[in-house]
């Protein structure tokens, strides 16, 4: 149970920050939204190193988990005069039960994706690297593919003014499929760090974009936009490890990658459609 409202609670912290940081973005004049998601994923390579000091003195979970909640409330504490106060639409507020509106649907389908290789990723990279490159330090292949995507991830707005979403959707599926490719041929030492390199620097663009794309909803609100596509991310997040289970079980887990070749072309398909209704 207390796993069930801590997962409810961040699902609703992740949509409510989404939503201020489009609003933001709005008001900003430029793209921002990238820079955002940057700083989180930097909070998560903060959140391991952290996580492997605590394990390493062996402090106890209690302490440990304490600690985490006092410094997630002082940085609540610290942000919440500088939010925007009123961050709702006009209208678009509300959810409406009914056929699915085209364009949300095919935003929430690129995030799916996206999810399925970012999710399916930090799952099974470190089995990966143990399994099929047979490594001692297998959780090289994790803190690769993080340092990537915290890197490039505050050069997304940057390259999203430059080559516009549309075009950068194309790029970063295509960067995903080369590291991808990488891991598939190559499962050796080396040459599997450099693709899962490359593979972060491919996936880390499509959320932040995704986002922002839902941003641009005509039906709906951001909040609600966001929080729509969001589930997706989230059924994503959760199908796609046990799937790649499941056929690295039928077959090996080197050929169950294929199937981060497999969402990142639907990707491109996905975003192309999601064009057409705006």
């Amino acid at each position: 149970m207390t796993v069930y409202f801590f997962a409810f609670g961040l699902r609703a912290i992740n949509i409510s920050i989404n939503t201020q940081a489009i609003q933001l973005q709005k008001r900003y004049g430029k793209t921002i939204n990238g820079s955002f998601h940057g700083i989180w994923s930097f909070g998560g390579l903060c959140g391991i190193l952290f996580a492997t000091l605590m394990i390493y003195y062996e402090v106890p979970m209690s302490l440990h988990l304490l600690s985490v909640v006092s410094l997630g409330l002082l940085c609540c504490l610290f942000a919440a005069p500088y939010l925007l106060t009123n961050d709702l639409e006009a209208a678009g507020n509300k959810l409406i039960l009914g056929k699915p509106d085209k364009f949300i649907f095919y935003t929430g389908l690129v995030v799916f994706c996206a999810a399925v290789c970012e999710g399916g990723i930090y799952d099974w990279s470190s089995v990966y690297f143990k399994e099929v490159v047979q490594a001692e330090l297998f959780t090289l292949s994790y803190l690769f593919f993080m340092i990537a995507m915290t890197i490039s991830r505050f050069f997304t707005d940057l390259l999203i003014q430059k080559i516009g979403m549309k075009r950068l959707f194309l790029v970063s599926a295509s960067t995903v499929i080369v590291g991808i490719s990488i891991l598939i041929l190559i499962p050796t030492f080396y040459p599997a760090l450099v693709g899962f390199f490359i593979s972060g620097l491919g996936v880390v663009s499509i959320f932040p974009m995704s986002f922002n794309l839902a941003g641009y909803s005509k039906k709906y609100a951001p909040g609600v936009a966001i929080s729509v596509v969001g589930t997706y991310a989230t059924v994503g997040v959760l199908l796609a490890p046990p799937f790649v289970g499941y056929i690295a079980h039928l077959f090996s887990l080197n050929l169950a990658f294929l199937i981060f070749i497999v969402a990142a072309l639907l990707l491109i398909i996905f975003s192309r459609k999601a064009y057409t209704f705006l």
